[in-house]
């Protein structure tokens, strides 16, 4: 049995106002009859509406959840840039309130045990529409449709793919990076264990920096490494059955000498202490921060290679490079309207309830590039057969 959808009402609450929220609010503000702007208080909300040009096009509000709930309606939507941990009670109270919820986030299990009950509710739980994770998986899923057309399902072969993003400085400093979100989340991922596939196995890197490699783009040379679990991306990304990875990693890219530059970071991070590392946080934070005169640029790398027997193959990669200007970071333009983006189709109804992400078919890939090259997203695809 399929549950109806909740109908939008046309009215979006987006939370919070950090540096990933950029040209992607005003896109909603074109699209949605009403738009709502929560940040931690309402004097912070109307100054981010006034450094964002959208004075006046959207209700500054301050936010709490209780807040929040007592002027959500049936079919609102709500997006949220708050911090991952935050997602689960709110979409607990979008589920109890009919709102559909929009976030850039991955997955957590938190917010997965309550997708039953959105989509019973007939709510949308839209997840994974930003940058990384986001646009990678437009990327992923659009690159094995069209190696699958060429290859076929059946037909045994061995593949890589893999799938590298970062945020760095469009001028590199001796750190060879600047903070574009919170540090304590930066070391943090460095502490998690890191699961891929290398050489046809899966592989742990318990320090992700210990298996960072050269790896070369469009002629220029980073540094990358893998993080969280790549594995189960295999499965949501629709490779075949009768294919056998050879590698398989997502993870983060760096500028060429990252590696030497946070040497003393990696010995922090080798002693555990968690109160040093908290601290070192804040020392980073104050000494690489990204101001309003820095530029940053993004890098999103994601290549397929297929190797079938008679010398069958498959090629291709996408490949996204910005650099931000004096509007917006090139990290808030790419988070922002991929997320607009999603809301959009929350809006006009073409999301189905239950959990969504970015990219569920190769279908949808194609039709969200295709908008996101429209909206000014600029990438690149190369195809070698």
């Amino acid at each position: 049995m399929t549950t109806d959808l909740l109908c939008a009402s046309g009215t979006v609450h987006w939370i919070g106002a950090g540096l990933s929220t950029g040209s992607g609010l005003a896109a909603l503000c074109d699209t949605a009859e009403r738009v709502r702007l929560w940040h931690r208080t309402e004097s912070r909300a109307a100054d981010a509406l006034g450094r964002l040009g959208l004075a006046g096009r959207a209700e500054p509000r301050a936010y709490t959840l209780p807040a929040l709930a007592a002027e959500l309606a049936p079919g609102d939507v709500v997006v949220s840039m708050l911090p991952a941990p935050e997602h689960a009670p709110l979409l607990a109270a979008c589920v109890r309130l009919g709102a559909h919820f929009a976030c850039s986030s991955y997955v957590s299990p938190a917010v997965l045990d309550q997708v039953p009950a959105a989509e019973k509710a007939g709510v949308v739980v839209l997840t994974e529409a930003g940058l990384d994770p986001g646009i990678d998986h437009l990327f992923a899923h659009a690159l094995v449709a069209r190696a699958r057309e060429t290859i076929g399902d059946e037909t045994p072969a061995s593949y890589t793919l893999t799938s590298y993003c970062g945020g760095v400085p469009a001028v590199p400093n001796d750190f060879t990076y600047c903070f574009s979100w919170a540090p304590a989340g930066v070391l943090g991922a460095l502490r998690s264990p890191a699961r891929y596939i290398e050489g046809g196995a899966e592989t742990v890197a318990d320090r992700p920096w210990e298996a960072t490699r050269r790896h070369v783009v469009d002629g220029e040379t980073f540094e990358v490494y893998p993080n969280r679990d790549s594995v189960p991306f295999v499965a949501q990304y629709g490779l075949p059955q009768a294919w056998t990875p050879r590698t398989f990693v997502r993870g983060t890219l760096r500028l060429e000498g990252w590696l030497r530059a946070w040497d003393g970071v990696f010995e922090e991070l080798k002693r555990g202490d968690d109160a040093r590392i908290t601290a070192l946080a804040h020392e980073l934070a104050a000494a690489y921060p990204t101001t309003d005169d820095d530029r940053d640029r993004v890098v999103l790398a994601v290549s397929l290679d297929v190797r079938a027997g008679a010398g069958r193959t498959w090629a291709g990669g996408y490949l996204l490079d910005l650099v931000g200007d004096a509007r917006e970071s090139a990290m808030a333009r790419c988070v922002s309207r991929t997320l607009a983006l999603g809301v959009r189709h929350v809006l006009d109804g073409s999301l189905p309830p239950g959990l969504n992400r970015a990219a569920g078919t190769a279908a949808r890939s194609e039709q969200w590039l295709s908008e996101l090259a429209r909206d000014g997203v600029e990438f690149a695809l190369r195809v070698d057969q």
